[in-house]
């Protein structure tokens, strides 16, 4: 190991290139469905060796060496993590295969400017000192920050989830968040890097201490006993319909199998709906607009007599000749629509086309067939049901965002009982984009305290509860049918009244305790 350390830190040119793209895809290894978490060790403690070999003969040089191996690191991070995205170009025909090499590998090649950044950062701050780890720490834990804040921001397989993924080690997200588990994350992890330095073993033994807390603190808490709400009887159905499949010309099979999925008897105490309360459905269920079709309101009125349904749908609002097309969750009882939220957090290229005036005349067309692509929501709002507690709706990706999550749940009168995920990650296949989307989602559970009802058209379907544990499931790719019972709520966590204080007091500590490690290398 002392003398590999030696190998990465006088490397040079593509030899160097190279352990950084290798270095950053091995910790792909650490996020679902892996979740093999040590594996995120090897590009943490290659970045410290990295910047440990970045010094120039010049300050320029030495940060130009240091964004240069943060970037190749970044890049083999997100190429492995996030090579599924190529699905999405081919789930429609071949549409959008033109585009696969922008989104397999320019989008990696985009977000590893963030790592470049936190690199350089690093560098700034760095010293001969053991305590440099910590200046890696609040570098890069800044540039993960940055990251998922910035131009609507895309925090996906944030440094936070090797932690996160981990339903023990995930635990004190419930006091500071996935971006406290990302400074944890990168400390933990870059410290056996100074195990083979002379009389410098404490802080990796620190390390591991440290993770060991973190496992046991998870094992205590998750020690506690289930609780649901009485008399709340949930069905969610998985139809596991193909992208290609989503036609109007389908509207009449589609909504047969709904319902015959709605209806299905599974269990003796569940014999179809007659032994449910709450229905539902996930996101963009209709390739139509359902509340504008009175025939179908009618089929369900007749169909879902005394069940309550939470379904997908896209919306549309008229105003003479010009329509305005929302993502939305509609609540339907008795054939009519009762509440309604409208998705806010829009996908970039994928529901909307950034700077359309200029892109759409190159030809180019976000993913989802709505003319001029879906408009953002206006508000946040919860959703109710008699017997359930008030819903936080989360479409799609909105649930990957922590403080966005906290600042919904700030801004209502009253705090919700859960929180309702629908997607469809069918664009994505039997890849491992689903099971990175569902990771992330359930960490919301654990940072808020709150349970999460979860439907998903291919899949990851499930109801979690406030621990993050799951109760009922539904695996990746099969037609399925969940029943359950609605878990209850914790009281507010540390994290879900203070989300930004804690994170911070993280970060500005990994902060001075490199400045104060800090001497000239």
């Amino acid at each position: 190991m002392l003398a590999l350390s030696h190998y990465v830190v006088l490397a040079d040119r593509w030899p160097r290139r190279l352990i950084a793209l290798l270095g950053g895809a091995c910790g792909a290894l650490a996020l679902a469905p892996v979740n093999f978490f040590p594996a995120f060790a090897i590009p943490m403690v290659l970045s410290v060796w990295l910047l440990d070999g970045s010094a120039g003969v010049s300050r320029w040089m030495s940060l130009r060496r240091a964004g240069e191996a943060g970037w190749w690191l970044g890049f083999g991070y997100f190429l492995a993590g996030l090579w599924w995205l190529g699905a999405a170009f081919l789930a429609d025909g071949d549409r959008f295969a033109w585009a696969l090499p922008l989104g397999v590998v320019g989008l990696p090649a985009f977000l590893a400017l963030f790592t470049a950044l936190g690199f350089v950062v690093a560098r700034l701050l760095w010293s001969s000192s053991p305590r440099r780890i910590f200046a890696l720490a609040a570098a890069l834990s800044f540039a993960e920050w940055l990251r998922g804040s910035i131009l609507t921001g895309f925090p996906w397989n944030d440094f936070g989830m090797v932690l996160g993924g981990n339903l023990y080690l995930a635990q004190t997200a419930s006091i500071w968040g996935l971006y406290g588990l990302t400074v944890l994350s990168v400390l933990i992890f870059a410290s056996p890097a100074l195990f083979f330095e002379e009389g410098r073993k404490t802080l990796p033994a620190a390390g591991l201490i440290v993770l060991g807390l973190l496992g046991l603190f998870g094992a205590v808490r998750l020690s506690a006993p289930e609780r649901v709400i009485k008399g709340a009887h949930l069905r969610l159905i998985q139809p596991n319909v193909a992208i290609a499949d989503f036609r109007a010309d389908r509207k009449n099979e589609l909504l047969d199998q709904y319902l015959s999925l709605s209806d299905r008897a599974t269990s003796p105490d569940r014999n179809g709906l007659s032994d449910i309360t709450d229905l539902f459905w996930p996101e963009s269920s209709f390739p139509f607009i359902l509340s504008e079709d009175g025939p179908a309101l009618a089929l369900l009125a007749s169909r879902l007599q005394n069940v309550t349904l939470f379904t997908g749908a896209a919306r549309a609002e008229r105003d003479g000749w010009s329509v305005q097309y929302f993502n939305s969750i509609q609540v339907i009882s008795g054939g009519e629509v009762k509440e309604s939220y409208d998705k806010i957090h829009l996908v970039p290229f994928g529901e909307y086309l950034p700077f359309a005036n200029v892109i759409s005349k190159l030809g180019i067309s976000q993913f989802v067939a709505i003319p001029g692509g879906f408009n953002s929501g206006r508000s946040s709002r919860l959703l109710t049901a008699p017997g359930l507690p008030p819903l936080l709706p989360l479409i799609c990706y909105e649930a990957i965002f922590p403080n966005e999550t906290a600042r919904r749940i700030a801004a209502q009168a009253f705090r919700p009982g859960a929180l309702l995920n629908v997607t469809n990650d069918g664009w994505f296949g039997m890849t491992s984009g689903p099971y990175q989307h569902f990771a992330q989602a359930r960490l919301r559970t654990i940072e808020q305290g709150l349970p999460m009802i979860r439907a998903a058209n291919t899949g990851i379907s499930a109801i979690i509860d406030p621990y993050g544990r799951i109760t009922a499931y539904a695996p990746l790719g099969v037609e399925a049918v969940i029943d359950g019972e609605a878990p209850k709520a914790l009281a507010p966590t540390f994290f879900s009244r203070s989300p930004i204080l804690m994170p911070l007091i993280l970060w500005i500590s990994m902060l001075l305790v490199a400045l104060s490690g800090r001497r000239k290398v």
